[in-house]
């Protein structure tokens, strides 16, 4: 049986461009189909979703993988790159591997929303990292108030709400002082940014809550993973829930989410026993 996978390219970058090109060569010297048309039907039936670029452009994925439920595998051409799985110098380590299948599956949670306006339209979205309220470009702030499972917890004027996903804690969330979760809980976080009140803390809730908002005054506009606009007028209530449907990640190491933290945000550790030797 032949084997195919998809690819997703950043479009505007030399770099990115001519590393597609080599491992397109580099798969099809092995026997498999490399289908780069970025569409619906390059994704369906593909094994995996290779991706040459940040994490912008994993997302651009997300919105194929989700659909077809095949794994995306990034390369790292971006600034943080923490939904991806290598770098540019593992590329033909990384063709070995996925030539041989030598990868394991994540599955991410993600997010549900539903905007329902004052004149009874509705609107959905979904998101991997997060879905953020933001004032429109008109409005100074906007004057919200938030609850869980139906209960109201607070009323306060605020010029974001961002409700993010384990996976999401460490992207728009974590810039906010958000709590950084690790991906395999399933929780969705709601943090308020610059909000005018004494409780604006972070919520963390479980995968069966529904996190609730109410755009009390002026119009808002919602951002899901920075992709994709929902507009949400003043009078809009916002629902947010557990997705129905998960974005597969392939995994090609075994390295802890606690190495990744270490790694991508360059943390100072010290004291700790390397890996693999005795604790004398």
């Amino acid at each position: 049986m032949s084997r195919r996978i998809a690819l997703v390219a950043h479009p505007d970058r030399p770099d990115v461009l001519g590393s597609a090109r080599l491992v397109t060569e580099q798969f099809e010297h092995c026997g498999i189909e490399v289908d780069a048309r970025e569409s619906e039907d390059s994704a369906n039936g593909a094994e995996l979703i290779l991706v040459i670029g940040g994490d912008g452009t994993i997302l651009r994925a997300a919105e194929l993988g989700r659909v077809a439920r095949v794994p995306i595998l990034g390369i790292n051409y971006g600034h943080m790159g923490f939904l991806s799985e290598a770098d540019p110098d593992d590329l033909p380590e990384v063709v070995g591997q996925i030539r041989d299948k030598q990868w394991t599956v994540d599955s991410r949670m993600t997010i549900d929303v539903e905007v329902t306006r004052p004149d009874g339209s509705i609107e959905r979205g979904w998101a991997l990292n997060e879905a953020s309220v933001e004032k429109d470009e008109h409005a100074r702030m906007i004057e919200v108030s938030i609850g869980v499972d139906g209960r109201e917890l607070s009323n306060f004027q605020v010029d974001t709400v961002v409700f993010s996903t384990a996976t999401g804690s460490t992207a728009y969330n974590f810039s906010a002082g958000g709590p950084i979760v690790w991906p395999d809980v399933e929780a969705l976080v709601l943090t308020p940014i610059a909000a005018h009140a004494l409780f604006t803390r972070p919520l963390v809730v479980g995968p069966n809550s529904t996190l609730e908002l109410h755009v009390q005054s002026e119009n808002a506009r919602i951002w899901c993973d920075g992709r994709r606009l929902i507009n949400a007028p003043a009078g809009s209530t916002i629902r947010a829930i557990k997705g129905a449907h998960p974005v597969l990640l392939a995994r090609l190491g075994q390295t802890p989410f606690s190495g990744r933290l270490v790694q991508k945000f360059r943390l100072p550790v010290k004291g700790w026993r390397v890996p693999g030797t005795a604790v004398s």
